[in-house]
């Protein structure tokens, strides 16, 4: 693609908050400049960010029983309105479900251009864990009403996994759904320094190391691993799972690992940044654990294969399609005894640990950006081209009539 190809992103989250969603954009955005796509992206201010990036932000406020976001304010979204009206962009596309849909929308309505949507999110799944107040079965109707009602509004719908497209069959979505998942950049195959993260945190040579990498929430059914450590521990004394990240079931996580008595096999390390302290991570690792039942694809999954670190993870929804093929990676057991039987079996067997890693190394590559932005920057044209052909087909019927 030679051609300069404008492309407006509008998101409700993007760095300096940290998730899967900010990742996707970030790893998009430098692998379309090679593509052609001149891509704008819109995100909400954060107090005390300071701009490395050339990103448009939008006034924004607290988000209620959730510090870590921001809610793009509607005189903010209506300003950005008037001091983009007379920018030319060729489709509009949207990264996430709350404001920057409905804004998306009528900006792609103003300005005559197409506009599609990034389903990064199962909220179905895990929407009862920030109200609970609600009838978890009232929260999943309303949950796929509102996905159906979004998505079937849009030209064209992105889907970083199969299973998360037929979930969205399953609602009575009819736009065309296209299955894009996130790439991993060169960068990602970068192995760290095991040995400085082991120092750094008091960690001795003997212990063998459990990870788990990502936001520390709810439904990334963290608590589940502190019982597989729960029972994995007493045959292996040695074991250690350590968390990398934040988020807001930290306190609880923290608490349940001290009343259960796992104070010396589980460590808290926080949020480590990508090129330095999170590579060190990885590499000082056995094993990445992971027991998520909500992921529209699991990218935390590629990284660590990426690095050679094989992979123990439940094969639910997107985490499926990186856990099923088994390259670098072992279907999990449902169930913290059975889990916990197959990580110790694993950490017993140094010669099938090497294998994974050669595996995983070699399957991550299979998912490199360069191959996933090609594909997103080639949907771009076929729905702007298709676009622009069925506006002059109405056209002509117009004056025809």
């Amino acid at each position: 693609m030679t051609a300069s190809l404008p492309i407006l992103m509008l998101s409700d989250v993007y760095f300096p908050r940290i998730n899967g969603v900010s990742t996707s954009i970030q790893t998009f955005r430098h692998a379309l400049r090679e593509h052609g796509v001149r891509l704008t992206i819109a995100a909400p201010e954060y107090p005390g960010h300071v701009e490395l990036e050339d990103v448009l932000r939008i006034p924004s406020r607290p988000v209620p029983l959730d510090p870590e976001d921001r809610l793009m304010t509607r005189a903010g979204l209506a300003a950005f309105g008037h001091r983009i009206a007379s920018a030319d962009f060729s489709l509009i596309h949207i990264q996430t479900p709350f404001a920057a849909h409905y804004a998306g929308i009528k900006l792609a309505r103003r300005h005559g251009v197409p506009v599609i949507a990034t389903y990064h999110t199962h909220f179905e799944e895990y929407l009862f864990h920030y109200l609970p107040f609600l009838p978890r079965r009232a929260l999943r109707g309303i949950a796929r009403r509102s996905a159906r009602g979004q998505c079937n509004s849009l030209d064209a719908i992105v889907v970083p996994s199969q299973p998360m497209a037929q979930k969205l069959r399953d609602y009575g979505v009819t736009t065309p759904l296209h299955v894009i998942p996130t790439g991993l950049p060169a960068s990602q195959f970068v192995r760290g320094d095991g040995q400085r993260f082991r120092t750094a945190h008091n960690i001795g040579p003997e212990r063998r190391i459990a990870l788990f990498v990502g936001r520390v929430a709810f439904e990334k059914n963290i608590d589940f691993l502190l019982d597989v450590v729960a029972h994995a521990h007493h045959q292996r004394p040695d074991l250690l799972l350590v968390i990398a990240g934040e988020g807001p079931a930290l306190p609880a996580l923290r608490r349940k690992a001290r009343l259960a008595g796992l104070s010396d096999h589980v460590r808290f390390v926080g949020y480590l940044p990508r090129d330095a302290g999170l590579r060190d991570c990885y590499a000082a690792a056995d094993v990445f654990t992971f027991a998520s039942l909500t992921e529209t694809q699991g990218l935390v999954l590629l990284e660590a294969l990426a690095v050679g670190l094989p992979v123990l993870a439940i094969p639910a929804l997107g985490a499926a399609e990186i856990v099923g093929p088994q390259r670098g990676a072992i279907a999990a057991a449902g169930t913290a005894r059975e889990f916990a039987g197959q990580l110790t079996a694993l950490l017993d067997q140094p010669q099938r640990l090497t294998d994974l890693s050669r595996e995983g190394i070699a399957f991550a590559r299979e998912w490199d950006a360069a191959t996933q932005a090609a594909r997103l920057a080639t949907l771009y044209l076929e729905i702007i081209t298709h676009h622009a052909t069925t506006r002059q087909m109405n056209n002509k019927t117009v004056i025809c009539t």
